[in-house]
């Protein structure tokens, strides 16, 4: 299943709407780190409203794509994540170290155009 990822100037967004295999969630990761490096993109926003549930594969690979991101020089919001996939991924240790996370898409885009405005000040 492709995840759509979209630009607006040099902001990417996306959204992941459907529970995603781990073989899908390996896909929009690549996904991800090809459209940063060839759109050149300042940051991105991940929308995961729709995602009821998140497990420790999930949870390893948002923080893992968050990471790579930042190491290609792009800043990265995660937004929209449920209060039921907030606890679990405390309860499980796998919070998202180092990420920056907002309650939704509206303020996740006012965040990341914020964080790229001021990165070079």
């Amino acid at each position: 299943m492709k995840v759509p990822i979209l630009r607006l100037k040099d902001i990417l967004l996306t959204s992941i709407q459907i529970d995603l295999t781990d073989e899908d969630a390996l896909e929009f990761q690549s996904d991800v780190l090809r459209n940063i490096n060839e759109t050149e993109a300042k940051g991105i926003v991940i929308d995961i409203t729709a995602l009821d549930v998140v497990d420790s594969y999930m949870a390893r690979m948002l923080n893992e794509t968050a990471t790579m991101v930042q190491i290609l020089g792009a800043d990265v919001v995660i937004c929209g994540m449920q209060p039921s996939v907030a606890l679990t991924l405390v309860e499980m240790g796998r919070e998202l170290i180092d990420v920056k996370t907002a309650l939704n898409l509206e303020q996740g885009f006012e965040m990341i155009q914020h964080i790229t405005e001021n990165r070079g000040r």
